[in-house]
């Protein structure tokens, strides 16, 4: 009895230093790998950004040293519509919202309960130092999650000139078309406002030709709508609106 009690005590000894082994093995690398990960996360904003600047075909492979020379990130106060200071030197504008002392709640069907009280823009510099483009972080709701996207506008602040969504769950084929670059074409030369007031919108059969609204996706319904609730709700008052008002990069 006491050879089996020991065999079975050396099985479960052997159970938990593999165990411990493996555990060991696994924490140090995600630890050894933190840096490599943040370091591969923050090139891919940088990609979706010069895309979305229109220059990533123009960076030929270096996106950090085209971003750094095109692009100027800098804060908004989204209710007052004017710079501030970055409020941390990792500040992420998705954390805050889900902090009440950094941010206000929400209302309407866009997908989240809270936004933060100041989000970065980014301003794409010509040669000349001239801003040629402003682009404004944007997400709401899809189909089956939040989506995550960059919305690009001329200097005027009025026209469009990309929606890039680079973080979606949507169907494949369907919702997921929001990528496909014969969709997102559509975008561009299109008017956010009105006398002023937001016109922008997405919805079915809209035309080449009508300079306020986007064709909906064939057959992703929930999917337009979302679109349509983002885009509205980010370049209106609560969102970048009082930004977008004051063109506060023309001074």
């Amino acid at each position: 009895m006491s050879a089996k009690k020991e065999t079975f005590g050396k099985t479960v000894g052997v159970v938990l230093a593999v165990c411990l082994v493996c555990s060991i093995i696994v924490s140090g690398a995600a630890v050894g790998l933190r840096d490599i990960q943040q370091s591969n996360a923050k090139k891919d904003q940088m990609s979706n950004i010069l895309q979305a600047a229109g220059l990533l075909s123009e960076a030929n492979g270096d996106i950090q040293g085209t971003y750094s020379k095109f692009v100027e990130q800098k804060f908004v106060d989204l209710s007052s519509g004017e710079f501030v200071d970055a409020p941390s030197a990792d500040y992420d504008m998705y954390k805050a919202a889900k902090e009440p002392s950094t941010s206000v709640k929400v209302e309407g069907n866009v997908g989240f309960q809270r936004r933060a009280d100041v989000a970065p823009v980014y301003l794409v510099h010509d040669t000349a130092g001239a801003v040629t483009r402003v682009i404004l972080p944007v997400h709401g709701s899809g189909l089956w999650d939040l989506m995550y996207g960059f919305l690009a506008l001329d200097a005027d602040g009025e026209t469009v000139r990309e929606l890039i969504y680079y973080q979606q769950k949507e169907t494949p084929g369907l919702g997921g078309e929001v990528q496909n670059p014969a969709w997102q074409a559509k975008w561009d030369g299109k008017q956010l406002y009105k006398d002023g007031e937001v016109a922008i919108e997405v919805k079915k059969a809209a035309g080449d030709e009508n300079p306020y609204a986007v064709d909906a996706l064939s057959g992703a319904t929930l999917t337009s709508n979302g679109v349509n609730n983002t885009v509205q709700y980010w370049v209106g008052d609560n969102g970048f609106g009082p930004f977008l008002k004051k063109q506060a990069w023309r001074s």
